[in-house]
């Protein structure tokens, strides 16, 4: 595993432990950012889904 990839898992851990979130929903929240959905976006994504 890359350092950066040990990075992201221990913020994505540490943020999901943080919120009482699923790994998994941080991850796809992380997604949507890299792939630059703006906070309206992801607001109503996330009303829909």
């Amino acid at each position: 595993m890359s350092t950066q990839t040990e990075t992201t898992q221990s913020y994505v851990s540490k943020i999901a432990g943080e919120l009482h979130l699923m790994a998994a929903q941080v991850r796809s929240t992380i997604s949507l950012i890299e792939e630059a959905a703006t906070v309206p976006f992801i607001a109503r994504y996330r009303k829909e889904a």
